[in-house]
């Protein structure tokens, strides 16, 4: 007979101790690019007043963003509308832009096809190819269709059709962290599993014409990209040689050493998604960098305590660039200097917040400064507000 409940912890934390790995990951983005200006031009024309009219531009310079990639853009020419056929201009006839259902069309058409493009660079990186693959994790939140991304891989990738699949889907900017975790999970229950590992977000299928302040800024930050990477279990050559765990591996892998999951209270209305008739529509509150900048400290401090080390022993931080307040709010809060955030600042400057995939492409930038050994925490704020850490491990 029981006498109490048990509080259960407000945050929840997993380690794997290094016995899972990637070493394979590629990220791409759609081939056409638009610098961040002509955005703003072509945002002016979608339904807002002269007052945003005249602001959108000072708004799209703020956001960080210097250009940003899309699936809907063409070849750079004369007319900025010319270069895309989704968008037109407002009009009484079209006063909100495409439905829902043309954004999920053009999803289903463009996101499978991105996804397989990282995807391919990471089979072509190991010997034995796609037939090595046992299972398959996808992450996304930016569309919903069925048969899924998932689905779409296995046909275009020509993967095993016993393959084991699962999906990740509308957790937002941590989301590929916990795809990361999900994939550990099966490689420690079956070391010989081999997870590939893909997240994609097509953000630009859901520009808002509208004057709300939180899709305005949604609008001027998100762009789309993929990443992708396989999860292996870590053999022995990539383990210290004399057991202690110090490692003296060859520096072209990570190991997944642990894990961190914290939701942060009375945040619920912070951030997050809804579906509605003309797109997925973002909320995104101006208390964000606040409540991280306060919040954020004790818990990251207290999970990296737990694991034996201190702020100050982390080599690089995958810091996901919500937005340069956001990245601000990070640097104070955990005491980084300028230059362990310059990685995530180039990030959001040269893509733009491509939401899931966006920390792998920060990891990618990071890895040439860190050496065997070193460790590097990947951080990412979704929904909730919540919370996602890896601390990983050069190998």
């Amino acid at each position: 007979m029981t006498t109490g409940t048990k509080r259960r912890a407000p945050w929840i934390e997993s380690s794997v101790n290094s016995t899972t790995r990637f070493r394979h990951y590629s990220t791409v983005s759609p081939p056409e690019f638009i610098l961040q200006e002509d955005a703003a031009s072509i945002a002016q024309h979608l339904g807002v007043s002269q007052r945003w009219h005249r602001l959108l531009p000072a708004l799209y310079r703020k956001s960080g963003v210097q250009r940003r990639a899309s699936v809907l853009l063409g070849p750079e020419n004369e007319d900025l509308f010319s270069r895309q056929s989704f968008y037109n201009r407002a009009s009484a006839e079209e006063p909100y832009g495409p439905t829902t259902a043309q954004r999920m069309r053009a999803y289903q058409d463009h996101a499978g096809p991105l996804l397989a493009r990282g995807a391919r660079d990471v089979l072509a990186s190991i010997p034995e190819g796609g037939d090595s693959i046992t299972h398959l994790v996808t992450i996304s939140c930016t569309g919903f269709c069925a048969p899924g991304i998932d689905y779409q891989l296995i046909q275009i990738l020509n993967l095993s059709p016993e393959i084991q699949r699962f999906h990740i889907g509308f957790m937002g900017c941590h989301g590929l962290l916990n795809g990361i975790r999900a994939a550990s999970a099966i490689v420690q229950s079956d070391p010989q599993a081999r997870v590939l590992v893909g997240a994609v977000e097509l953000c630009s299928l859901h520009q808002q014409y509208t004057e709300d302040s939180d899709q305005l800024v949604a609008s001027a930050l998100f762009s789309d990209g993929a990443a992708c990477l396989l999860v292996e279990a870590q053999g022995e050559e990539d383990r210290d040689r004399d057991g202690d765990g110090d490692g003296d591996g060859d520096g072209d892998g990570w190991g997944v050493v642990a894990s961190l999951s914290r939701k942060l209270e009375a945040t619920a209305d912070l951030m997050g998604w809804s579906i509605g008739n003309h797109g997925f529509q973002m909320t995104l509150s101006p208390r964000i960098p606040a409540v991280i900048e306060a919040q954020l400290r004790a818990p990251i401090a207290a999970w990296l305590e737990r694991l034996g080390l201190g702020l100050g022993e982390i080599q690089g931080w995958a810091v996901h660039p919500g937005g340069p307040r956001v990245i601000d709010a990070v640097g104070t809060s955990l005491e980084l200097a300028e230059t362990q955030l310059e990685a995530s600042r180039g990030v959001l400057a040269e893509y733009g917040n491509m939401s899931s995939p966006t920390v792998l492409f920060i990891l990618q930038r990071l890895s040439p400064s860190v050496h065997a050994g070193e460790h590097v925490v990947m951080l990412a704020f979704g929904p909730g507000l919540q919370i996602e850490a890896l601390l990983l491990r050069r190998t």
